[in-house]
């Protein structure tokens, strides 16, 4: 894997910004600076300091050549065709290794790493004509297109561009926001703390009607549940460094509080969330070492290892971009399109009998509908319900039936699917052959080779004309066969082990300056004692007898209803 990672590091990561990362910023030295993070991501590399803040570009981890979006196809086949007879959900196909938190975890993850906005321009929409008895409401179908770069240069022939209206470092900033307003509104202001209830619920946004947080796009239950958890554990963190440094105020409480939370997030994704969705044992091995390195901790004891990752890990080593400025990548956000993990249906049950309380639905529990459920049920039955529950497999067939049929909060109407297949090519995301061909993987030539499953075989065959290079790339991932132990595609792992590497290696504060100096002694040993179980049981400690013997809190939890009988 190591070998695998250094090719893709040497050929597939492409810079798509016009000039430096100074953008003007004054060079900084200061101690506020150097040891804690910057609201907006700017000043983590402090040689370009708007490198990876909100606002730059998205990178490529194909050559920027090949990005110019294919326009004489936009729409070829249609994304509406590949929604219905491609994605539609038939018979929910369940991952049993997997419980629901795993969903969950990975939108909430997504919301601190990459967010595009929307342009609700009613004049820029993509109209998609509709198949003569297709019951969509509106017709044509109209979705609108990603904002436009306000950093592109008015009539630039190069491919496109698209900016990060969020920070592109592993920083927290789904709990913390990325500019100062959204910081200053989840802020209590007395020690450090920000806004959550002795419940593990967060303040309802007047503004909103949804909880108060700083990013809230496509809000549900599953991201209540981890604003509210992260958000106590912010608090916990603040008040351990209290007790240690009694004389600290307000604003360094929260922003060391902030560094050790976002850092527990990063090593709880790393070593226990990837993990459990690659169960394969040299994989999950292989995680670990990313994180800490085959000898555990090597880094912090002989600094001379510096770069070796393989022996003392990422995290502590020295910082490199490796020939591209750090961003996050196009490509990047096409493979952690994980919608089908999504039930349509939610039993909510009680963590102390396992007995049902409530059985909802998708739209029941997303958007400003969720906060009526989330206030007639306690976060300790909430939490159980998802932990013994389980997400869908990343398959084809298996796409929320409700996600296809989506209405938000202000009526506007989407089919998530095609919405989906129509951002990709939309951005210029290679479609899946090309895709392969570029991470040097071997193009598939017949529509039999890219899937074990005949009858998706045919339905491929007829939805692409026979055009095996017209297969979408979100389509061919959920299409090829799973190597054992791999919750999604192999295709996919090519960009994970690359990018989440990728995010640890260029950032300093898990590098360079991940150091007792800047965390603190006890913000280290916090990061280094803590798991996702541990998290749980010191919040919701009615949740032990569920976690007890569970060493991964993504794997299905022990089920109340069965001890009871027994």
């Amino acid at each position: 894997m190591n070998e695998i990672r250094n090719d893709l590091r040497a050929k597939n990561l492409h810079d798509t910004e016009d000039g430096p990362l100074t953008g003007g910023l004054p060079a900084r030295s200061d101690a506020e600076i150097l040891n804690n993070r910057t609201v907006d991501g700017t000043y983590n590399d402090l040689k370009f300091p708007r490198m990876g803040s909100t606002g730059t570009r998205f990178g490529r981890n194909v050559p920027v050549s090949a990005t110019a979006p294919d326009t004489a196809n936009l729409l070829n086949p249609s994304p509406r065709e590949v929604s219905l007879e491609l994605m539609t959900r038939t018979e929910f196909q369940p991952v049993p290794f997997l419980n629901l938190l795993a969903a969950a975890w990975i939108q909430f993850e997504t919301h601190d790493w990459f967010s595009h906005g929307r342009d609700e321009s009613p004049d820029r929409m993509i109209e998609i004509a509709l198949a003569p008895g297709d019951n969509w409401p509106e017709k044509p179908m109209r979705v609108p297109r990603t904002p436009d770069d306000p950093t592109r240069k008015r009539g630039a022939a190069t491919p496109p561009t698209f900016s990060n209206r969020v920070t592109h470092w592993w920083d927290g900033s789904q709990l913390y926001g990325s500019d100062e307003a959204g910081m200053r509104k989840v802020r209590t202001g007395q020690g450090g703390r920000i806004h959550v209830g002795q419940d593990l619920k967060l303040p309802m946004d007047p503004d909103t009607r949804i909880d108060l947080t700083g990013f809230f796009d496509n809000w549900w239950m599953g991201l209540s549940l981890l604003h509210g958890l992260f958000a106590a554990e912010h608090n916990a963190i603040c008040a351990m460094l209290k007790r240690k440094n009694p004389r600290w105020k307000d604003d360094k409480l929260y922003a060391k509080a902030r560094l050790i939370n976002a850092a527990l997030m990063a090593k709880i994704h790393t070593i226990e969330w990837t993990p459990a969705i690659l169960p394969n044992p040299i994989t999950s091995y292989a995680l670990k070492v990313n994180w800490s390195g085959a000898l555990g901790g090597l880094q912090k004891i002989i600094k001379g290892l510096d770069n070796s990752e393989l022996a003392g890990g990422i995290v502590g080593s020295q910082a490199d971009h490796h020939g591209a400025p750090y961003s996050l990548t196009e490509e990047f956000v096409a493979v952690y399109r994980m919608h089908p993990l999504m039930p349509d249906e939610f039993e909510f049950r009680s963590a102390r009998t396992g007995a049902a309380i409530e059985k909802l639905n998708l739209p029941e529990i997303s958007g400003r509908a969720n906060r009526a459920v989330l206030e007639r049920h306690s976060m300790t039955d909430l939490f159980y319900s998802f932990g013994t529950s389980h997400p869908g497999m990343l398959r084809l067939h298996n796409f929320p039936r409700f996600l296809q049929n989506l209405a938000r909060d202000n009526g506007k109407m989407f089919d998530m699917a095609a919405v989906d297949i129509l951002r990709d090519r939309e951005r210029g995301v290679p479609r899946y052959n090309q895709f392969r061909e570029f991470l040097r993987m071997p193009r598939i030539t017949r529509f039999a080779d890219l899937t074990d499953n005949p009858q998706w075989a045919a339905e491929l065959e007829r939805v692409y004309k026979g055009d095996i290079d017209k297969v979408d790339l979100m389509v061919g991932l959920y299409a090829e066969p799973l190597p054992k132990g791999f919750g999604f595609s192999e295709t996919a792992f090519r960009i994970f082990i690359l990018m989440a590497s990728r995010r640890l290696k260029s950032d300093r504060f898990f590098t360079d300056f991940y150091t007792r100096e800047v965390y603190t002694q006890e913000g280290l040993d916090w990061i280094e004692e803590n798991s996702m179980v541990t998290i749980l049981k010191r919040h919701l400690p009615s949740l032990t007898d569920a976690l007890h013997g569970v060493e991964n809190a993504f794997n299905p939890w022990n089920n109340a209803a069965k001890k009871k009988r027994r």
